[in-house]
């Protein structure tokens, strides 16, 4: 079985901690984390790209 696509043991207890934290948020507060992850997401996408990029040259 592939296991790429899963998660470690660690992963699963931090993403317990975080659902736990994020059920205690109230809707705006919820929408401002999200937004604030998302762009943490997408900054993280463009560094593994530019290293992706510059490790082939």
């Amino acid at each position: 079985m592939d296991k790429t696509n899963q998660l470690t043991l660690e992963q699963e207890f931090k993403l317990a901690i975080y659902t736990k934290k994020v059920s205690r948020l109230n809707r705006i507060n919820s929408k401002k984390h999200l937004i604030a992850i998302l762009k943490q997401m997408m900054i993280k996408d463009n560094i593994i790209k530019h290293f992706i990029k510059n490790s082939i040259l």
